[in-house]
């Protein structure tokens, strides 16, 4: 696969991941808490970073964003992991690390419906499909990762 290629897919992935997040917050209403929605928030970094390697043209632009795709995944798995290990099993994740990042990045204010939690994080420990929410947020943050790193051992051949 050409890396051009792989850096839409992880794009169209990011943000697809994003959209299915809002729909089974808006039509399902599984409300999210603030580690969902860093991990929203990581979503789209990860799409913006995959664009970036696509408009910044040349091997330099793309392995900037592959390794920032690559770097932001993992932060992705680390917080999916806390989520469902830590955070799911408090009585309340306010003023966590989760909440510091978004409320200092102002989107919970200028986009709540997106970004704004709006649950306790054992509110929303749900399953979808018997999986805990929050580890198909994990694999997709896994697949990424996978997906940046190939596209990076590619870029220096």
């Amino acid at each position: 696969m050409q890396r051009t290629t792989l850096l839409w897919n992880i794009a169209v992935l990011a943000l697809a991941a994003v959209a299915a997040a809002l729909f089974t917050q808006h039509v399902w209403e599984m409300q999210p808490c603030p580690w969902c929605v860093l991990q929203r928030l990581i979503f789209v970094a990860i799409a913006l970073a995959a664009l970036l390697g696509l408009v910044w043209r040349g091997l330099a632009g793309q392995r900037i964003g592959l390794g920032l795709v690559l770097a932001l995944s993992l932060c992705g798995v680390a917080a999916a992991l806390w989520q469902h290990f830590v955070a799911a099993a408090s009585p309340s994740c306010n003023q966590t690390l989760a909440d510091r990042i978004v409320a200092a990045t102002g989107l919970d204010g200028w986009l709540p419906e997106i970004f704004q939690a709006r649950a306790s994080c054992a509110e929303a420990a749900v399953k979808l499909a018997g999986v805990p929410y929050e580890f198909w947020s994990l694999a997709l943050f896994m697949l990424l990762a996978v997906l940046a790193l190939r596209g990076l051992i590619r870029t220096r051949a």
